[in-house]
């Protein structure tokens, strides 16, 4: 089995980070990854994605043009990939950003209190992770244990302090 996800949305947004941490649930799990960031030259504001592929077997390219999911933090992101999704696929958006879903018909289009949920709970700055929590429904086997150690990977040791809020925005985006 192979999941492919797009994440996408502005710099400064975590969005790279996102993508890691989903890589390394793959890897948490034995799984085949890819990792492939995208930005722009702008260091926050400027566009931002990330490619993440999750496979049983050997991943032939990194790209992620046709994806299973896509997470779109932000409008533009939202329109810009929209139609890339692969039929039958999920689309997550922030829906701070996003007011309405698209009319594909053949799409789940999923609806993230992101930002909300992130700064109602005092973890401004993480809804790229509460985003994260909600993705994981898609993910098989995307259990408690796999959840905590690839986090444990994720956070850097100079932002030790801050693992605890990502779990606490990841729990969050599992349960909405």
């Amino acid at each position: 089995m192979e999941t492919r996800i797009l994440i996408a949305g502005f710099g400064g947004q975590g969005i790279l980070f996102m993508g890691k941490y989903l890589a390394y649930i793959g890897m948490s799990q034995d799984r085949q990854v890819s990792w492939l960031p995208s930005y722009g030259p702008e260091m926050r504001g400027g566009t931002a994605q990330c490619g993440v592929i999750l496979s049983d077997t050997a991943i032939g390219s990194p790209l992620v043009e046709e994806p299973d999911i896509l997470a779109a933090m932000n409008l533009p992101s939202f329109h810009a990939f929209e139609k890339s999704v692969k039929p039958g696929g999920t689309l997550y958006y922030d829906s701070a950003f996003v007011a309405a879903p698209g009319t594909r018909s053949d799409i789940t289009y999923i609806a993230v209190s992101a930002t909300q949920t992130a700064e109602s709970n005092n973890l401004k700055g993480l809804a790229n992770m509460v985003m994260a929590g909600a993705l994981l429904k898609s993910l098989p086997g995307a259990d408690g244990g796999v959840i905590e150690t690839a986090m444990k990977k994720t956070v850097p040791e100079r932002k030790r302090e801050m693992f605890d809020a990502n779990m606490k925005a990841v729990t969050l985006g599992r349960a909405l």
